[in-house]
């Protein structure tokens, strides 16, 4: 295990604040983390860190708004996102209009996490700029590897876990990422033209990916989403074995939290269709289920110690 995160410098709370947009290369959409479906540095993470999860998620949020903002070209986009990497990682850059990344870069000094997991966000979001169709299963989740699994990654190094635990946070991610993708397969084709649902697999049904824009799923487009619902599915026990590896015991509460928001949200997108309604859980539901999942880790806990971590085996592909 790694050693716990040592603070070498107190990090502003300008971090964990809504940027405005004057003066700066962001396009913002309006969107914040309350605005998740799951929860963004609750307070069951410590108040000492939740700065620094609000400068990481500051930061995811500037640069994902660039990649779907709907009237950037592919280059002016992919112009913006290395602006943002080169900022993160140049102790000399002070362009204020890149204020976002900067303050990434003075939590990332003071906690000694790693800047890739800032940098491969970039990467994921670039490809956005450029991508708009996925070829089947692997090509989705080679996408999650660099859009989903590096927050998982930044919370454990923030919070000094095992690296070995890096597989169960991928998995738990991936599949956040991937229910995302489900909730706005419509939205996504229509304002951004970017299909992450299987080219392929749609086309195996008989459909191309115009069967989106219609007000509901045919039945082709229904067995496509529960494809990838299967794909969710086969990625859910690992992520599930997550929190009672954990060793700190809040950020094991989160995470089972965010498991058990995860398997409700599947169950409802199996249910309900996204092209048809906002497929979502309401507040009074999150908390039920979030608190559910938590108090489960909490009990659980008590009577056995976070375990040592093995290395997961190879999940079948979906």
């Amino acid at each position: 295990m790694r050693a716990p995160v040592k603070l070498r410098a107190r990090l502003e709370p300008a971090a964990i604040t809504q940027p405005d947009d004057t003066g700066r290369m962001e396009t913002p959409s309006g969107k914040w983390a309350g605005d998740e479906n799951f929860p963004v540095a609750s307070k069951l993470i410590a108040r000492p860190l939740r700065p620094h999860v609000m400068a990481y998620y500051a930061f995811a949020r500037a640069i994902d708004d660039i990649a779907d903002h709907p009237e950037l070209s592919p280059d002016d986009k992919v112009a913006r996102l290395d602006a943002f990497g080169r900022a993160l990682t140049d102790p000399e850059a002070d362009d204020p209009a890149l204020a976002t990344a900067h303050r990434l870069r003075q939590s990332l000094t003071a906690t000694g996490v790693p800047a890739q997991h800032g940098l491969d966000l970039v990467t994921a979001f670039k490809q956005d700029a450029v991508k708009g169709r996925y070829d089947g299963w692997d090509d989705l989740l080679g996408y999650c590897r660099y859009s989903a699994s590096p927050v998982g990654r930044f919370l454990l190094d923030l919070h000094g876990e095992d690296r070995a635990l890096w597989p169960y946070s991928d998995a738990l991610c991936d599949l956040l990422q991937v229910l995302n993708h489900l909730q706005d397969c419509q939205t996504d084709y229509l304002t951004l033209d970017r299909v992450y649902l299987p080219e392929p697999w749609l086309a195996e049904q008989g459909e191309a990916v115009t069967a989106l824009a219609r007000d509901h799923a045919s039945a082709g487009v229904r067995r496509v989403i529960d494809r990838c619902l299967d794909g969710v599915e086969t990625l859910l026990p690992r992520a599930e074995a997550l929190p009672r590896h954990l060793a700190d015991a809040r950020l094991a509460l989160e995470s089972a939290a965010i498991v058990a928001l995860a398997r409700a949200l599947t169950g409802r997108l199996r249910r309900q269709d996204p092209l048809a309604v906002r497929v979502e859980l309401g507040k009074p539901m999150k908390l039920a289920v979030a608190a559910r999942g938590a108090l489960g880790t909490l009990l659980a806990r008590r009577f056995a110690p976070a375990s040592t971590p093995d290395r997961p085996r190879e999940e079948p592909r979906a």
